[in-house]
């Protein structure tokens, strides 16, 4: 889910910043420090969006800088456990596929794709259900439910996505189902 988180810090400004447009400052030391950076409470920064510094900073013995306090907006995704997402197939590997959502690539294991024993067919770069001849291809639009999140130090963080689930997968699939659903029903009348 993309939100926009508030915090607070205490930014350094080093004497060769001094001159210079304080509040640019800190927005340039902030971009710097966190966009693009992946925190298990701020998930994946994507951007600084403003920050309101203070003009009065302090000074520490021996440290040329000075500190102001700093509140400041981030535009942030935080992919939650069981959240439906959509995402294009980036990448297909033997062992599943990529999915870009938002900021990121989740993991579609071959597994968790279908109820169907699936091949990956490297020539033609797709995966392949063998009963339901269902294919998924580079460039194609999903919907997926995120089925676990892992944050790692220094490593970003791992999303898990699952397709194995009523009006899940693949676009042309779910609209292949809701039109047997609406078939089926028209022939109980």
């Amino acid at each position: 889910m993309f939100t926009i988180v508030e915090a607070l810090e205490i930014v350094g400004i080093s004497p060769s910043d001094f001159g210079k447009p304080l509040e640019r400052v800190v927005l340039e030391n902030l971009k710097s420090r966190y966009e693009g950076a992946v925190d298990e409470e701020l998930g994946y920064v994507i951007q600084v969006i403003d920050a309101k510094v203070s003009k009065v900073g302090r000074l520490l013995p021996r440290d040329g800088a000075t500190y102001h306090r700093c509140t400041f907006r981030l535009l942030s995704y935080i992919p939650e456990v069981n959240e439906v997402v959509v995402g294009e197939v980036v990448e297909i590997t033997d062992f599943g596929c990529f999915v870009r959502i938002g900021p990121l690539d989740g993991l579609l294991h071959i597994s968790q794709i279908l109820d169907d024993y699936i091949t990956y067919d490297e020539k033609n770069n797709m995966l392949f259900g063998k009963k339901t001849g269902r294919r998924l291809v580079v460039g194609e639009d999903i919907r997926a439910r995120v089925n676990a999140v892992s944050f790692s130090a220094g490593a970003g963080g791992k999303v898990s996505l699952v397709t194995r689930q009523p009006l899940m997968g693949s676009f042309k699939w779910i609209e292949e189902d809701l039109a047997k659903l609406v078939q089926s029903s028209v022939g109980q009348s």
